[in-house]
């Protein structure tokens, strides 16, 4: 099985760098904490990190990503087909359940607290909940980010059934509703999870769209974000 995965890279660099001569080449299966794949060019060779989770992937899937890694790595464009493929294979069922599973037993999350210097998430949660959702929604695990990101203002991350929030928000000179909104947007993804929508994933639906509406101040937090 390794020997014809590298074959298929080997194959793979041919059709993209036709003429140029191929460097030593290893590939392989590593238990990532998700359907991670890694390509890196180190003393001239090439060293590609599969995900385990790809063990077994017909072969059509495994030509596809060896085509989407190397064209990465050469800056080549990738080709249509192929990103369609790897994207079905990957958003089905049955990988994004092992990859959800695979999370929660390897995944490393770091939990703080839900309770700020300033704004203490657990209450804004069921202040929400009751004002948006009739109290309906069960809470998860509500946290306050371990550094103060601004890439990532806020996530829900289903393997760890857990609401992250960046401190940098915890913030005497960061208003309420800002904090409220990131909150509720992120309540929005646990009533709307991410569909495939032909090989990709909707993550803002309709339906999500319009609920994020309803949020009374939903202009005044949108501006404050972009600020930052």
């Amino acid at each position: 099985m390794r020997d014809g995965i590298v074959a298929i890279f080997q194959q793979s660099f041919r059709e993209l760098r036709p003429g140029s001569s191929l460097p030593p080449l290893t590939v392989e299966f590593f238990a990532f904490a998700n359907v991670n794949n890694t390509i890196r060019l180190r003393e001239g060779k090439l060293h590609v990190r599969l995900s385990d989770l790809l063990e077994g992937a017909p072969e059509p899937v495994l030509r596809a990503l060896a085509h989407i890694l190397l064209a990465k790595m050469y800056r080549k464009p990738i080709e249509r087909s192929h990103a369609t493929r790897y994207r079905r294979y990957v958003h089905s069922h049955e990988i994004r359940h092992k990859a959800h599973l695979v999370r929660q037993v390897r995944g490393r999350k770091r939990i703080a607290s839900a309770q700020g210097r300033v704004y203490d998430l657990e209450a804004i949660f069921e202040d929400l909940n009751l004002r948006f959702f009739g109290g309906m929604q069960a809470r998860p695990q509500m946290s306050w980010s371990q550094g103060r990101a601004r890439n990532l203002l806020g996530h829900y991350d289903p393997a760890h059934n857990a609401i992250v929030v960046s401190r940098i928000f915890d913030h005497p000179a960061v208003p309420r509703y800002a904090v409220e909104y990131i909150v509720y947007h992120e309540m929005l993804h646990l009533r709307h999870p991410v569909k495939l929508k032909g090989s990709r994933r909707c993550v803002h639906s309709a339906e999500f769209r319009a609920e994020e509406k309803v949020f009374p101040q939903l202009e005044a937090a949108q501006r404050f974000l972009r600020r930052l």
